[in-house]
């Protein structure tokens, strides 16, 4: 059988193990894994399904009837990766390999390539640099007793394989404070663009969403931005921010963020937190919601968890986007609609053909009216504390110094505001 040689045939398998309290529902939970690996363009899916499991064996995974079954429908279809939608052990990972002679990669190894294969920013390619090595790091420690075995070296020094893999991971703590260091750079850089941009008076609007909800065709509509916008997991990884001006309102910074997703790997949360920095100061946040698709509300869940965990206050102004109603059936989308009419907060919209956008743009301009003034403050020097507080907060527009104090123009948030008042 010929086939495209540049290109590496891929089988995905999403184990549904019935112990595991998270587990998902297979079917999408399926249906998002060959998703993932359709983001990388040098993969051909062959074939992909889910395998129910009563509890994950620790050498193999899978149980050996399976295993079996699984290496022949590998082999008739000349399969040279499997994708595994999970958590795989450096050693269920070599047995495996050994068991179907292809290469394995578990979901956190995948979305480490896809991010690669996205990151175009400075800072996207040293965060997923970062993350890469350090999930190459735990793998080399848990990995210990097969690696000395697979490794061996010739025993002169120390136990069979120590010294290699002593020296491997001191390479890559080598090579993560460098990346490190490299990194402080460029987010000191974005930090002062950052506080540049405080000093201009346009409120920031971040969209956030499960990823694949449609925030970069979303964010192309409204700015005429060239933003990869591709039915496609991940299609935007690096934060992107355009001016807009709203009908009849404030101009605003609108910014563009990575795409959530389930079970996302530690190593990726941590990476890539300052990627969403920028919600982080955001005067209000636009959560896009793929409403067309069967989990959608587990998606959101997942979104407001993440928001969560980074520190975004419930407190913040925030709107909820139902996005994709043009692929709803009209029983679905009169049902959708009817829903959104009843929660000012909640906006039924399709970013490709439009429906619903001018109204959400009205609101967002309501909300933001006003979402920022300037006051004039008088700092006696003894007020350190409280002038420190107001540059950590990117506030500062201007500052006189005399005899008394300081003279501090700031533009700030009503929230802002009484946090300061409350000092």
């Amino acid at each position: 059988m010929e086939h495209d040689r540049t290109h590496t045939r891929a089988w995905v398998l999403h184990p549904e193990i019935k112990s595991d309290e998270q587990r998902r529902v297979p079917e999408p939970a399926l249906e998002e894994a060959v998703a993932l690996a359709a983001a990388l363009p040098d993969l051909d899916v062959i074939g992909s399904e889910a395998v129910r499991l009563q509890r994950a064996q620790a050498g193999y995974l899978f149980g050996s009837g399976k295993i079996d079954e699984l290496a022949e429908r590998l082999h008739d279809h000349e399969i040279e990766l499997v994708l595994i939608d999970g958590p795989v052990t450096p050693v269920q990972q070599r047995n495996l390999e050994k068991a179907w002679k292809v290469k394995i990669l578990d979901r956190t190894g995948l979305i480490l390539e896809i991010f690669s294969d996205r990151a175009r920013t400075r800072e996207g390619v040293l965060q997923v640099e970062m993350a890469a090595l350090s999930y190459q790091r735990t793998r080399l420690v848990r990995a210990w007793t097969h690696l000395e075995r697979q490794r061996g070296g010739l025993g002169f020094v120390g136990g069979p394989g120590e010294t290699q893999i002593e020296a491997d991971r001191r390479a890559i703590d080598e090579q993560l404070v460098r990346l490190r260091r490299q990194l402080q750079k460029v987010v000191k850089t974005r930090t002062l663009h950052r506080a540049a941009r405080a000093k201009v008076p346009y409120p920031i609007v971040a969209l956030v969403g499960y990823t694949n909800a449609g925030k970069s065709t979303l964010f192309n509509s409204l700015t005429g931005a060239e933003v990869m916008a591709k039915d496609m997991l991940f299609a935007t990884l690096d934060p992107t921010m355009r001016r807009v001006e709203l009908p009849d309102g404030p101009e605003v910074i609108l910014s563009d963020t990575v795409g959530f997703i389930s079970n996302l790997p530690t190593e990726l949360v941590a990476a890539f937190r300052a990627t969403l920095e920028e919600v982080l100061g955001a005067d209000l946040v636009v959560h896009v919601r793929d409403i067309s698709h069967e989990e959608t509300e587990a998606q959101a869940q997942d979104v407001e968890t993440i928001l969560t965990s980074l520190g975004v206050e419930d407190d913040r102004p925030r709107l909820e986007v139902w996005n994709k109603i043009d692929l709803l059936s009209p029983e679905e989308r009169e049902a959708t609609l009817a829903r959104a009419d009843r929660d000012p907060a909640i906006f039924a919209i399709s970013a490709v053909t439009g429906e619903g956008v001018s109204a959400l743009l009205a609101e967002i301009a309501r909300v933001l009216q006003g979402a920022r003034h300037e006051a004039t403050l008088t700092l006696g020097f003894a007020e350190g504390d409280k002038r420190a507080w107001l540059y950590r907060q990117d506030v500062v527009r201007s500052e006189q110094r005399n005899e008394h104090g300081f003279e501090i123009t700031v533009l700030w948030t009503d929230k802002q505001a009484s946090k300061f008042a409350a000092f």
